[in-house]
């Protein structure tokens, strides 16, 4: 699960404070926060801008059973 909620809520945005930052609708916001919907890369980086963090922290997913070797 990505990080875009925890970062939203941190900065007290509300989804649609965070959509009207980057241009969308907050139904996309709700989306992007549970998983139902793979923003653009362009997207991506303006809600990472919004909550002042980069791609890495908001939506990289760190799968350690992938990397035990």
């Amino acid at each position: 699960m990505n990080q875009v909620k925890i970062y939203r809520k941190n900065l007290q945005l509300s989804q649609l404070d965070l959509a009207n930052k980057v241009g969308v609708a907050r139904q996309t916001i709700n989306m992007i926060e549970n998983d139902k919907y793979n923003p653009t890369l362009d997207l991506c980086l303006k809600i990472a801008w919004a909550l002042k963090s980069d791609l890495n922290t908001l939506f990289w997913r760190d799968n350690d059973e992938n990397n035990a070797g």
